[in-house]
């Protein structure tokens, strides 16, 4: 019930600062009124007509995405769920290179057949649609070198407390619900708020646990990894468009449901971390997939 009102509470946090996500390029843009509305088609006919799966992909955002910046090829955790999905329909992976904010709009304009790892929130709802979740994991916060023990959101909630975060995001969402004291920094992007964290003009970032492993792995040095108490959850889906025929989000939800469930989900998710020399002894208890 505590994490069901929790959800409650970042849902209606979410549509809050959606108007700031626009311009940050981190949540989503507003789109047109005519492509809110019901496509007509199917995606997974045209999908296993074409024997074509359009994926979008985001540069720089491990264990989820890799791009190797010589041959220009894709990896990750992802990746390889798409390729699963494709195999099921008979189809190859194209994937479209985008951003967290652009992949919504690439979604509206049938840029792409789908998009992973978008966290739902009701405002994303008004323009496409979901798939159960792929995976559900927590907020935790990133502390600078020197700061004092964090093991609550109450600890940070301080005006002291300088938290950097990337404008728009759930990051934003978590830090002014849950610590609504703290001198909340925002910043264009996720990196430019670890960096300052780095450089020490902010004491702590907000940043899912999936993302702040990397994060940690690539910034050794960076500070230290805490998940706060109470624990926040937060499920990131499948991102589609939103349509008459229920096929495709049926076949998708299916899909997602039975590989979290038989564990293949988590398989994928440590893969993609082994692949930044990440073992899943270093990975906290408290982090699930």
């Amino acid at each position: 019930m505590q994490r069901r009102a929790v959800f409650n509470q970042l849902a209606v946090a979410g549509a809050a600062v959606a108007a700031t996500a626009a311009t940050a390029g981190q949540a989503f843009a507003q789109a047109a009124p005519a492509s809110t509305a019901p496509a007509s088609g199917s995606t997974l006919d045209k999908v296993q007509k074409s024997g074509v799966l359009r994926v979008a992909v985001i540069p720089g955002q491990e264990p989820y995405f890799h791009k190797d910046l010589v041959s220009n090829a894709w990896t990750g955790a992802c990746l390889d769920m798409a390729a699963d999905i494709a195999t099921t329909l008979r189809a190859k992976v194209e994937t479209v290179e985008s951003s967290w904010g652009n992949q919504i709009l690439d979604l509206q304009s049938g840029k792409v057949d789908l998009a992973f790892a978008v966290s739902p929130t009701p405002q994303r709802a008004l323009v496409i649609d979901f798939s159960t979740p792929i995976l559900v994991h927590s907020y935790t916060a990133i502390t600078r070198k020197g700061f004092a023990k964090t093991t609550t959101w109450e600890d940070l909630n301080k005006p002291a407390v300088k938290i950097a975060v990337d404008i728009g995001s759930t990051h934003e969402t978590i830090a002014r619900r849950y610590c609504p004291k703290a001198n909340i920094l925002g910043f264009k992007t996720r990196d430019e708020a670890v960096l300052a964290v780095a450089t020490g003009r902010a004491d702590c970032t907000v940043v899912l646990a999936v993302l702040a492993i990397s994060t940690m792995k690539k910034n050794p040095t960076l500070g230290t990894l805490v998940i706060p108490k109470p624990t926040l959850t937060m499920p990131t889906n499948l991102g589609i468009r939103i349509e008459t025929d229920p096929r495709w989000k049926n076949f998708l939800s299916v899909w997602a449901d039975g590989n979290r469930f038989s564990g293949q989900t988590r398989e994928w998710m440590l893969k993609g971390f082994a692949a930044l020399s990440i073992k899943p002894e270093e990975i906290p208890s408290e982090i699930q997939f």
